[in-house]
């Protein structure tokens, strides 16, 4: 079915239930508030005990934890804010720490003779939906400032979430933000009134990560992602402005590996951004209706949408205008909740792929920091993703080596073993074993583990490293051999004696030279002299040398014996014999 024409009709009605619309938060950018918070996350392996003196140790009040990423929320006095991050960061403990970023909106004005929903039309929505019109099978996570619930074009749409600001069931919304977004994508459609959403079936998991006035910080953001993920949302929007923030990574990184997409707001400033693309978070810039690039630009960016005058559901029950990439975001969003309704089976990586390959191409030819791969088109992608098998299954396992420390390293202290890990997919975590027993486990890349070497007795240890991927294939490493040795340097020699012969006793033919020797730290070797020259090394107890006396004249002998302990320390002991051998 052809819906265009019902297009036309809610176009018409929507001026009926167009009610005065605020102006929204569309937007964010970075932007302390000064709550003195960090987020802290320490290297697997590190000990509850280590861990406790770091935070007792700099004055840090434990405020939250994301136990899924290992992090901790801590709080720290504004004064010494500047002096206690990067003395953290220089900690060999720590994985990362950075501040808790609070993201603030940033508004646009509204418009209100831009021609309603032409977003739909620039993206090919309606031939897309002659494929798909989205499955309540699939939900979007909308983390936002909440979604009005009582909304006509929303309320059959939600289900319940969770508000992880006030950490309750309600998702009310407290800024208006949450509900514009919700509208853009899965607002209901065909049903007469109001407005239509790209994702008409799909539903809406509510998750309030703001203040009253629209600000989100990356825990709760990362906090939400979490949740969202374990809900099993396959689509996330956050719609602010957001870029390589290792806890947001780490949390983004979880959605994705449950198999989900996460779509970002690319920003408003106007203004190129230099930040690195983030493997695991779409950043959507902004186009106008002649598909002009609009809002913040840069290496980060993958995708373009439209972005001005974009007719939404308003918070308490109407509809307006709004602008911005607060809404690019959601508007891809929604295609790629389109894509998994057609096509479950498909992978992440899949849906992302599709999206690009089948983006109008913008500005320059192929990718570029304005537009990514192109502005996002429905049909296209519909039409591709329709076609598309899902990939073979999984066998290969990934490649891991332990790289540092080196087989055969002698350590103490605190160590950091690092690991190095691959896969023709994706690593999904990678375990440390020592001595065969698991130790920690560390699920993002780089790979690296605290070994506290003072914990364990000194000796040899064997460590290994398995690597899994999604699949569950798993890549096991070289075991790297390493010494511990933390005692303080013995500087004690050992002692030593000749047990037998006795000293100025005769002897004949052939005998036994025995020797005691002790040390603490043990016995590395024992040397047998005979009148000053080397004629035997043992380093096993008993240790003895079985001396042929014929192989010198009759007479008075010297017989010496040298001890080595395991730090190089060296005893020695000397007696005369008379030999004696019939001629």
């Amino acid at each position: 079915m052809h819906i265009t024409k019902h297009l036309k009709t809610a176009c018409v009605l929507i001026l009926a239930f167009t009610t005065a619309f605020s102006i929204l938060p569309l937007s964010i950018t970075f932007g302390s508030v000064g709550r003195g918070e960090l987020l802290l996350r320490f290297k697997p392996g590190a000990s509850w005990q280590c861990r406790e003196k770091i935070l007792k140790d700099f004055g840090l009040e434990v405020l939250d934890e994301i136990p899924q990423i290992k992090v901790l929320v801590v709080s720290v006095p504004e004064s010494a804010l500047q002096r206690v991050k990067p003395a953290l960061m220089r900690n060999p403990v720590v994985d990362f720490v950075e501040e808790n970023v609070w993201v603030s909106p940033q508004v646009v004005p509204n418009d209100y003779y831009f021609s309603f929903q032409w977003h739909l039309r620039k993206i090919g929505a309606p031939d897309a939906w002659d494929i798909s019109v989205g499955s309540s099978n699939v939900m979007v996570a909308v983390l936002d400032s909440g979604v009005d619930s009582s909304h006509p074009d929303l309320a059959g749409k939600l289900v319940s979430g969770w508000n992880f600001y006030n950490n309750n069931w309600d998702t009310s919304d407290v800024a208006g933000h949450g509900t514009a977004v919700a509208g853009v994508t899965a607002a209901a459609t065909n049903n007469t009134i109001g407005v239509a959403g790209v994702g008409w079936n799909c539903l809406i998991l509510p998750v309030r990560v703001t203040d009253e006035n629209g600000y989100a910080s990356y825990s709760l953001l990362s906090k939400g992602l979490i949740y969202a993920a374990d809900r099993g949302a396959r689509v996330a929007v956050v719609s602010f402005r957001i870029f390589n923030g290792s806890a947001l990574t780490s949390a983004a990184k979880y959605f994705v590996d449950k198999g989900g997409l996460v779509f970002a707001a690319g920003g408003n400033t106007g203004q190129f951004e230099n930040y690195a693309d983030n493997p695991y978070i779409i950043s959507v810039s902004g186009t106008t209706s002649d598909d002009k690039s609009w809002g913040s630009y840069g290496p980060y960016i993958d995708l373009s949408a439209p972005c001005s005058a974009i007719y939404t559901t308003t918070r308490g029950g109407g509809y307006g205008n709004v602008g911005g990439t607060s809404f690019s975001a959601p508007i891809a969003a929604g295609v790629a909740a389109l894509i998994f309704s057609v096509n479950p089976s498909l992978t992440p990586s899949q849906v992302e792929q599709i999206l690009e390959s089948t983006a109008v191409d913008l500005g320059d030819p192929g990718y570029d920091i304005y537009y990514g791969w192109g502005r996002i088109d429905a049909s296209k992608a519909l039409r591709e993703a329709v076609g598309i098998s899902p990939p073979p299954p999984d066998i290969t396992p990934p490649n891991v080596a332990i790289t540092s420390p080196k087989d055969g390293a002698t350590v103490s202290g605190g160590i950091t073993v690092t690991v190095d890990a691959g896969d023709d997919v994706a690593v999904s975590k990678v375990e440390l074993y020592k001595n065969g027993a698991l130790f920690a486990v560390d699920f993002d890349a780089p790979y690296e583990f605290y070994w506290d070497t003072t914990c364990d007795p000194d000796g040899v240890y064997a460590l290994t490293a398995k690597a899994y991927d999604k699949a569950n294939n798993v890549g096991e490493s070289n075991t790297v051999s390493v010494n511990v040795a933390n005692k303080a340097k013995d500087t004690s020699p050992p002692t030593i004696s000749v047990t037998q012969p006795l000293n100025g006793s005769t002897v004949s033919r052939t005998i036994d030279i025995m020797v005691s020797a002790w040390d603490e730290s043990g016995i590395s070797k024992v040397e047998f002299y005979i009148n000053a020259k080397l004629v035997a090394t043992d380093s096993e107890e008993p240790y003895v040398y079985r001396w042929n006396t014929r192989s010198v004249k009759n007479g008075w002998h010297t017989i010496m014996v040298r001890a080595y302990d395991s730090f190089g320390n060296r005893a020695e002991a000397s007696i005369t014999v008379y030999v004696s051998n019939k001629k």
